[in-house]
């Protein structure tokens, strides 16, 4: 028989140590590490005003939670409050609130979260004439009434002497679809215009024109037709380099549309939103603030008990990221930062959404 010196003694012992170690590290990972996040999929929709901001939103929030998909439509307001309603969406954009009455409607109380404000620009495509036409918002009011026909119309020509407008025909451009742009619009010519008569909404009685579905829609229509003009949300003219006009203010100022000018707008509607969240920053007074300015929203269920409760534990989630963390991407975008005041408003919207009784925040 062998036997084993004390060197030998010593190597095993230490062997023996080693592989129980590694035994209890593997055992504590495996008890103590969380499981993998349930992989969740959230589909969302409306707003084709926000649009470039969501689609960034989603992609840079999925990066951060691997296991939150997220999909948005860009169907206009309309399309996704319908959706919201019928529970296809789990959330849905619309720059057009609703109402009381049409809440009601609902299955349950419908809430309001600013996620973002942007401006609506009136473009045009005259060969030769860049940006900077000037429009007040009677003139706006009766081109797109039809009532103003022609480019060179002594109202438009008073306006812009600088400018060598044509005599041709304006080709109005409009949307087609149930849109919260146009819900904007609309609300401007409303509130600014003494001679607009179509009253404000999602869709109007348009007099003439070519109806394009969302504002890329919209772009499209404005790029391949000459003597046209259209509204639309900024990013889309800014990026597809279509002219778009200088509105006059309310405080009388000739103001370009940028993210200084519809930011001070944001800015001007905060303490108003503090009253009514779903109150217009259309035409505000103040300096250099642009006239066609809006709020846009996502809009939620209060009570998300109708869904599991991770997946509406992941709506909230990814909400409260977009109106915090989520801004640092608005301005590349051109949209202005959510003001401070308005994100402690969104904080309070968020702390009221429940599942089963019980805020999920």
């Amino acid at each position: 028989m062998h036997k084993i010196n004390g060197k030998g003694v010593s190597t095993v012992l230490i062997i023996g140590i080693i592989i129980l170690i590694v035994a209890a590290v593997a055992i504590g990972y495996y008890f103590l590490t969380p499981p993998p996040e349930q992989p969740v999929t959230l589909t969302a929709g409306g707003a084709s005003f926000p649009y470039p901001l969501m689609t960034k939103w989603t992609s840079e929030y999925n990066k951060l939670h691997p296991n939150i998909q997220i999909s948005y439509q860009s169907i206009g307001s309309g399309g996704g409050q319908n959706n919201l309603k019928s529970k296809t969406f789990d959330f849905a954009c619309s720059d057009a609130y609703l109402t009381d009455a049409q809440i009601a409607n609902y299955s349950g109380p419908v809430l309001h979260l600013p996620e973002t404000a942007g401006g609506v620009v009136v473009s045009y495509n005259v060969p030769g004439v860049a940006s900077g036409l000037k429009l007040d918002a009677d003139t706006i009011a009766k081109i797109f009434q039809a009532n103003i026909t022609k480019w060179n119309d002594p109202t438009i020509t008073a306006m812009n002497p600088d400018f060598n407008l044509p005599n041709q025909d304006i080709v109005l451009v409009r949307r087609s679809d149930s849109s919260g742009t146009t819900f904007a619009f609309t609300g401007y010519l409303r509130t600014a215009s003494t001679t607009w008569t179509l009253g404000q909404g999602t869709t109007v009685n348009w007099p003439a024109g070519i109806g394009a579905p969302g504002n890329a829609g919209v772009a499209s229509t404005l790029l391949q037709t000459p003597y046209s003009i259209g509204y639309l949300e900024f990013w889309y003219a800014y990026n597809n380099s279509i002219p778009y006009a200088t509105v006059k203010n309310h405080d009388g100022q000739f103001v370009v549309p940028s993210l200084e000018t519809i930011g001070n707008a944001a800015r001007a509607g905060a303490p108003l939103l503090a009253k009514d969240m779903r109150a217009s920053i259309a035409n505000l007074p103040g300096d250099n603030v642009y006239p066609i300015s809006t709020f846009t929203y996502v809009l939620v269920y209060k009570d998300l008990s109708y869904m599991d409760q991770a997946k509406a534990t992941a709506v909230v989630n990814f909400l409260w990221w977009a109106v915090h963390d989520g801004q640092n991407y608005s301005e590349a975008l051109l949209y202005p930062k959510l003001p401070a005041e308005i994100v402690t408003l969104g904080e309070g919207i968020l702390h009221q959404i429940t599942y089963q009784g019980m805020s999920l925040i």
